[in-house]
């Protein structure tokens, strides 16, 4: 089934960005490429909570919070798919993990910390 590998997170600024990316290791493209595939954060004390989805066909959705602000994009050619996030503030701080559904099995990444703090 493979493995969801993050990169991307760190310490920013409020008001900067950062760019996630995962990436589906092991998994073979006529998996990855019809999976749902999404990006969900964790703050502390905080339950997990959804971020942004996109779909087999690039259909993207977002959580109110962050629409505007992040952009979730998919590159099947090479099993990836990333998150953009513009104009960060200190409440998106939380661990970033990437998430994958098919047919109803999920998975998910290790996560990735996000701190924004000045």
């Amino acid at each position: 089934q493979g493995q969801l590998v993050e990169s991307g997170g760190g310490l920013v600024q409020p008001g900067g960005s950062l760019r996630l990316s995962c990436r589906a290791s092991g998994t073979i493209t006529s998996v990855f490429n019809p999976s749902m595939m999404g990006w969900y954060r964790q703050a502390p004390g905080k339950e997990r909570e959804l971020v942004a989805t996109i779909s087999s066909s690039r259909t993207p959705e977002y959580a109110d919070s962050v629409k505007g602000r992040f952009t979730i994009s998919r590159d099947n050619a090479h099993k990836k798919v990333y998150l953009q996030m513009n104009g960060l503030q200190p409440e998106d701080t939380a661990v970033y993990y990437c998430h994958r559904n098919l047919h109803g099995r999920e998975f998910w990444g290790q996560g990735t910390q996000v701190t924004v703090s000045s």
